[in-house]
């Protein structure tokens, strides 16, 4: 119950209870006053009677006598009135039922009214000729004293009516300090830090207001606190402190965790910075320096259109470039582009000679190690030197499958997969960090059924079917797809699903889904719709937007592969995800050694649990891993180790 009522109930029993005591002490001044009223009266009424009928006694004229009693009694005053002889014998007696007309019985039971009576000796001459008693009768006293209680109930009543607006008026006003103070504590735990000003005039308000202030800013102050940590962790142990992308480790963890995941194709290309040496002892370190932030500059622009891409500096003049889910034809475009742009480069005479760098590109379709990829692109780079300044050169690399298809073959294929609804769904346990270990959440995965039977998982036909503008057909497909399953014959309630922030571009595409959440029935899965962090950084203003059309349906969104890239955590904040999920990559390296990977597990979980977002760990693989994140605060995990993708309809037979 609210401050606010409980003063208004309380201002309520206190005016009851004085109104109860007024209307009491009223009541028994009313009564006391009527009773002493008829009292006098029926003494001064049985004293004039008494005298004025003592001549007539004298005279023996009873008539007369009789007369004047009854033109006395009949004006109703009065329940009895006797006249008896000196003998005591009744000579004239009249007397009125007492009936109490207007007034409720319960009333005249609940406020008993002692009825005088009076008496006068009547004289004859000398001599006593008898004696006049007289009763009052109450019916007139009960009627004025009901319409007494009547008009001071209604008066009380009006009173309390002005007196409780008048409360509820004051007391909104002056609990305004409070709302006030609520609505700060609101925002705080939504990690919104909001200060009070101005501050209010009352004196135990105000201090309350200063203490929410100083509190709200020592929390942001931890918040940040905590963000910083965390990202100085990232960057001390991933980071290349001189050109500020990222560093050896970072890469070999990034690329290593996306080719465990099996078949698949990418590409991977190798620049290499010349004559360093040279230029730093010819110019000094900091010529050398200057260089190798224009080329990471340049590699980072040259990269900024992918989204999954990874960028290191090796090591010395080395870079690194990993694109999963690419082709060859796309290597191409991107070490031309490269190539061109360190042409530009040459001209502002930053190195010894035109010849800056030269790349290695190797593409690589199936699975492959990152040894072997690394082997081949190192190859490339050696031919392309021989090509002349910042040339470039291509090696295939051919795993256990390949997938030989042209752009035009790859379009006729997702289309008929389109129309005849050749979409399947995987699904992947994610497991609450807890002792039971039950089941959190569902996340599926599409697959395109081939005509030769084969299913194409989704991370080889998306990038093709980005840039072939059916993306959104598919997310609206897989959709349609899973919410066809009934969930709650397996016990889960909720579900994730990936969709691309193209899709969301797609005005139709968001009208439609819009539509489809709100004519869900009440039994459907809670669905959380997953976005990579890269996506949600880039595309943070529509993601958000989303966000808030799907919460308004009772859903949510989540983050995938958290951490991966070197974004401020801030922007976690303005978003407010269900849950994010860290990148595989940092918790492939908890059992390899490396303390500060659990470090960062750690800072990332505190910063996303102080604003109310869950932590799940991406492939766990191990007891061990599970054994070390469970230490580490998270709240689901995700992996092979709990069990590896399998066909949604299977999770029914299973039960």
């Amino acid at each position: 119950m609210t401050l606010y009522r409980q003063l208004i109930i309380f201002t309520v029993v206190l005016f009851l209870l004085l109104f109860t005591g007024t209307w009491y002490a009223k009541l028994a001044n009313t009564r006391t006053f009527l009773t002493d009223q008829l009292e006098s009266h029926v003494q001064d009424t049985a004293t004039s009677l008494a005298l004025s009928i003592s001549p007539h006694v004298a005279q023996k004229d009873l008539t007369t006598v009789e007369g004047m009693i009854n033109a006395l009694f009949d004006r109703g005053y009065y329940q009895k009135i006797t006249y008896t002889d000196p003998r005591g014998e009744v000579l004239i007696d009249r007397t009125l039922p007492v009936k109490v007309e207007d007034v409720p019985q319960w009333f005249v039971k609940l406020v008993p009214l002692k009825t005088p009576e009076a008496e006068a000796d009547v004289m004859a001459g000398w001599n006593q000729g008898g004696t006049i008693l007289v009763k009052s009768h109450p019916g007139y006293a009960y009627e004025t004293l009901w319409n007494e209680v009547i008009s001071m109930t209604v008066w009380f009543a009006g009173c309390a009516v002005f007196m409780l607006a008048a409360v509820g008026i004051g007391l909104k006003l002056l609990l305004k300090p409070l709302a006030a103070v609520e609505r700060q504590a609101d925002a705080l735990g939504r990690g919104e830090y909001e200060l009070q000003d101005p501050l209010p005039r009352t004196r135990e308000f105000k201090s309350v207001a200063e203490a929410m202030n100083r509190m709200t800013v020592k929390v942001k102050e931890m918040f940040g606190e905590q963000a910083a940590r965390a990202e100085g962790l990232q960057e001390r142990a991933y980071h290349d402190p001189l050109t500020g992308i990222g560093n050896r480790r970072f890469f070999e963890s990034q690329v290593g965790a996306d080719l465990t995941e099996g078949q698949g194709r990418g590409l991977l290309i190798l620049a290499r910075v010349h004559a360093l040496e040279a230029l730093n002892t010819e110019r000094g370190l900091q010529a050398g320096d200057d260089l190798l932030k224009r080329v990471a500059l340049l590699l980072q622009e040259a990269v900024s259109g992918y989204g999954d891409a990874v960028l290191s500096r090796l090591t010395g003049g080395d870079f690194g470039i990993f694109l999963p889910h690419h082709s060859s034809s796309e290597a191409e475009i991107v070490a031309t582009e490269i190539a061109s742009e360190l042409g530009r480069l040459a001209r502002e005479r930053l190195s010894l000679s035109d010849n800056i760098a030269n790349l290695g590109v190797a593409a690589y379709e199936g699975s492959v190690t990152l040894s072997r990829l690394l082997s081949e692109a190192d190859l490339a780079l050696s031919a392309a030197q021989s090509k002349g300044a910042n040339g470039w050169e291509l090696r295939a690399v051919s795993g256990e499958s390949a997938l030989p298809m042209g752009q035009q073959q790859w379009k006729e294929s997702l289309v008929r997969a389109l129309e005849e609804r050749r979409v399947t769904l995987d699904a992947q346990a994610v497991i609450a960090n807890t002792q039971e270990r039950g089941v959190r959440q569902l996340e599926l995965f599409a697959r395109i059924a081939q005509e030769d039977g084969t299913a194409l998982d989704a991370a080889l036909f998306l990038p093709i079917a980005e840039r072939l503008k059916l993306v959104s057909a598919i997310d609206r497909m897989v959709i349609e797809e899973a919410l066809r399953f009934d969930f709650r014959s397996i016990g889960v309630e909720r579900i994730a699903v990936n969709i691309s922030p193209t899709s969301l571009e797609d005005e139709g595409f968001r009208g439609w889904l819009h539509g489809y959440l709100k004519g869900l029935p009440a039994g459907a899965p809670h669905i959380n719709f997953e976005f990579s962090e890269f996506a949600a950084v880039q595309h943070l203003e529509l993601i958000r937007e989303f966000a808030a059309v799907v919460r308004a349906c009772g859903h949510g969104i989540g983050l995938d592969h958290y951490g991966r890239s070197f974004s401020k955590l801030g922007y976690l904040k303005s978003l407010r995800p269900e849950y994010v999920k860290i990148d595989r990559a940092y918790t492939g390296e908890l059992l390899s050694g490396e303390n500060d990977s659990g470090f960062y597990v750690a800072s990332l979980c505190s910063v996303a649990h102080s604003i109310d977002i869950a932590v799940v760990a991406e492939g766990v693989e191990s007891e061990e891993q599970a054994a070390v994140l469970k230490e580490l605060n998270l709240d689901a995990m995700q992996g092979y180790f709990f069990g590896r993708p399998r066909p949604l309809s299977s999770f029914t037979a299973a039960r």
